[in-house]
């Protein structure tokens, strides 16, 4: 089972790398056994944090999140997570030639390396739950970090790259990564101009 591989990851990863790139499984199977799933973690806390826990900043008020507003919000997140996951494996085969790795045509490599690489981040959203901005801010920084050392540990082993070429490769994936995050906050902007916008009230 694709979800064995999240425990996994944080107990003995090169080994787990090993066995995703022997099983090779297609990029549909990953997103609808791994993906899908995972995914959905953090808009499903985000949700409930957002329009029945409600979050304080300082001695405020309760704040919270009209349960239209905060079930918007959430799709749009879970619909951006999953573009970007794709974007992100896609940019990983592509790159491939490049750093001598094999560049595949329906890209199984790149998209599971991405995937699994985001599996700290997927797991993080549980920290939602905790609407605290400063602790879901650290959660989320740190699964971040793991989530690029993955990337990084994975790129050799999966991609079947010499280890010194990983360095290069990974820093390239990372401003991949950092332009697909700038592109969801622009998207966001846009988005909240359109009525998809917060809504407040008072908890």
């Amino acid at each position: 089972m694709l979800l064995s591989h999240a425990f996994g990851l944080f107990t003995h990863p090169d080994a787990e790398w090993a066995s995703i790139r022997k099983e090779h499984e297609t990029p549909r199977r990953v997103y609808v056994a791994y993906v899908l799933l995972l995914a959905a973690i953090g808009p499903v806390c985000a949700y409930i944090a957002t329009a029945h826990l409600g979050w304080t900043v300082g001695n405020e008020r309760l704040i919270k999140l009209t349960e239209i507003s905060a079930m918007q919000l959430s799709v749009l997140t879970y619909l951006a997570i999953l573009v970007g996951v794709f974007a992100l494996g896609y940019a990983i085969n592509w790159m491939a030639k490049t750093y001598g790795a094999h560049e595949e045509p329906n890209a199984a490599n790149g998209i599971a390396l991405a995937a699994y690489s985001c599996t700290p981040l997927f797991l993080a959203g549980f920290a939602l739950l905790y609407p605290v901005p400063w602790f879901n801010a650290l959660v989320f920084l740190a699964a971040a970090c793991y989530g690029a050392w993955l990337m990084y540990d994975g790129l050799p082993i999966v991609m079947g790259i010499p280890k010194e070429r990983a360095i290069m490769y990974g820093g390239a994936l990372l401003t991949v990564a950092l332009v697909i995050l700038v592109s969801t906050r622009v998207g966001s902007v846009i988005l909240w101009n359109s009525g998809f916008g917060p809504v407040f009230i008072s908890g």
